[in-house]
């Protein structure tokens, strides 16, 4: 409430203490409702890297799939050119390998190579020659 003081012996209307540590209080709970609920934005926003990544390897494999009829175990034999990741100075959240290749199929795996959220676990994406992505480890 507004304390209202008379203006003819000197005062004037002013928040008491009161009223403003109320005011305070309330914005610290509103504050600590919401940044815990943001702290995921981050890390989520981050994996798209790796799904879009995960999807130009679907993409270079089905073309190589269609000229050769078999699926690669190597990165540079179907034309993909990694990024330099954050560690060496560049800009890649994720690590881009392909952990199999068969010729019927192969997978795809994207693994942070930083932990967004500080949690110890690192953000991990799969994709597989049907172009299915999977969180394997969320973050």
């Amino acid at each position: 409430m507004l304390a209202y003081k008379n203006k003819k012996k000197g005062f004037v209307d002013a928040f008491s203490l009161a009223e403003i540590l109320i005011v305070l209080a309330i914005m610290g709970i509103l504050i600590m409702l919401v940044v815990p609920n943001q702290t995921g934005v981050a890390s989520r926003t981050k994996s798209l890297e790796a799904q879009q990544e995960l999807k130009m390897i679907h993409n270079l494999q089905y073309a190589y799939f269609l000229q050769f009829s078999k699926y690669s175990l190597d990165l540079q034999t179907i034309n993909y050119i990694p990024h330099k990741s954050v560690l060496s100075g560049g800009t890649a959240n994720y690590e881009i390998s392909i952990i199999e290749a068969t010729p019927a199929g192969f997978k795809a795996k994207a693994e942070a190579v930083v932990d967004f959220n500080g949690d110890g676990k690192k953000n991990i994406w799969e994709i597989d020659q049907e172009g299915v992505l999977k969180e394997v480890q969320p973050d």
